[in-house]
């Protein structure tokens, strides 16, 4: 399709559902206009050739935040039921807000996209959206098709394997290729008002349900009461979903957003902007606060006395980790590691290591090693510890030498004998023998 530098009116935006064709056209024309912002990539093709469009939104003036850090990594899709359009526009409103946003100066949108990178598949089934049907063209419900215990719930048509459709198999291409880091994945759907996190195959609470429970408490209090459940609890077990291999596999902090019950119909009476407001509210506070969703360990003392360290961590993020360490790096290579130790979300320690082992060299430095989140999939990190909070005391500051080697040994007792001589010589000169 050739770029098309026009949107649709506003009053159509608002009222009727896209189609894969009305959506190239928005898409190309974000693209066109917003160059700084907005480059429009593809994941991939459906298994008719359509393109799976891919907006990656952020302030690509400068690849970095302004300190330098790397930016946070935010991945949207929708629309993996065809005929799920709510789901699919609010992807779409999500794109737009920050879009539009920025050229109209809003400030909120300029400091996410100065420091975030979105990264928003809006329809993912658009050959089932084209003829408004829940599966893909080969009859497969995408959103079961994936390679987290794919086919091991009572589920229909999940497909011949785990990513046999070319859309899945896209999608996961790209978490993996494109957005491995991500801090957050939503996937959009519709069909009750409600918001799901892992796990979809069993009713217990995922490994890092203090950041789940964390963000459902702080929705509730100043956003929505929409309800935010495990998806198993919430909705029904379901296997195979992006959701859980988002979680399970990625690593990614993940939510399922469901939008209201419509479905089916092609357009809403009621503007889309109004209709969702409540729901791209939420978003903006997923995506506003997409910092505070990992562990992130701080340092604010350490001391090292010959043979032990005493650290204080404080965790500034919402999310536990439990298996970091401290570690001491020359030249790239781990030389020594202590052992492992946990940070508790919202949280700080005080921890003891046993550092015997531990050797100091003129170029080293110290470093934490420790995961994201919970959940073993979760990314490591490696942070390097700040020289000016280390503070070291050994055993020779207290007095004595700890290992000393033979040559100063030798050196020490002839030092000691020449005190000697020149202590009695000094001594006869003092007290002259009598003489008989």
């Amino acid at each position: 399709m050739p770029n098309v530098a026009a949107q649709q009116p506003d009053i159509v935006q608002e009222h009727w559902y896209h189609s894969y064709a009305t959506l190239s056209i928005d898409v190309q024309a974000w693209a066109a206009d917003y160059p700084e912002i907005v480059l429009l990539t593809v994941a991939g093709q459906t298994e008719l050739g359509r393109n799976l469009w891919v907006l990656q939104i952020s302030d690509w003036t400068q690849n970095t935040k302004p300190n330098g850090d790397q930016k946070e990594i935010v991945y949207i899709d929708g629309g993996h039921h065809g005929n799920e359009h709510l789901g699919t526009e609010l992807a779409f409103l999500t794109a737009e807000y920050y879009i539009e946003g920025w050229a109209a100066g809003n400030q909120e949108v300029i400091d996410v996209l100065t420091s975030t990178e979105l990264h928003i598949l809006i329809m993912l089934n658009a050959d089932g959206n084209d003829i408004d049907t829940r599966w893909n063209i080969n009859q497969v419900d995408l959103n079961r098709n994936y390679d987290h215990y794919w086919n091991t719930c009572p589920t229909t048509q999940p497909g011949s394997s785990a990513f046999s459709e070319s859309e899945t198999l896209a999608n996961s291409i790209y978490m993996n290729t494109i957005v491995p880091d991500a801090d957050l994945y939503v996937t959009m759907h519709t069909g009750v008002w409600i918001m799901l996190y892992p796990w979809g195959k069993w009713p217990d609470q995922p490994s890092d349900w203090e950041l789940f429970h964390g963000i459902r408490d702080e929705v509730h209090a100043n956003i929505s009461d929409i309800p935010i459940q495990n998806a198993n609890q919430g909705l029904y077990p379901n296997c195979g979903t992006s959701r859980d291999y988002g979680y399970g596999v990625m690593g990614f902090p993940t939510f399922t957003f469901e939008t209201d019950d419509e479905q089916w119909a092609l357009g809403t009476i009621e503007p889309l902007s109004d209709r969702l407001g409540e729901e791209l509210d939420v978003m903006r506070y997923l995506i506003t606060n997409i910092w505070y969703w990992r562990a992130r360990l701080s340092v604010t003392s350490f001391e090292y006395n010959g043979d032990s360290i005493e650290l204080h961590v404080v965790n500034l993020g919402r999310a536990s980790t439990s298996n970091a360490s401290v570690q001491y790096i020359d030249d790239g290579e781990v030389m020594w590691s202590s052992e492992l130790f946990s940070v508790n979300a919202t949280n700080n320690s005080y921890v003891h290591l046993d550092a015997m082992n531990l050797s100091l060299t003129d170029s080293g430095h110290f470093e934490l090693y420790y995961q994201k989140r919970v959940i073993d999939s979760s990314m490591w990190v490696n942070e390097t510890i700040s020289d000016e909070l280390i503070e070291i005391s050994t055993e020779e500051e207290k007095g004595w030498l700890p290992f000393i080697s033979p040559i100063w040994a030798i050196l020490a007792i002839a030092l000691a004998g020449i005190r000697k001589n020149k202590k009695d010589k000094d001594t006869d000169l003092e007290c002259p023998r009598n003489e008989h």
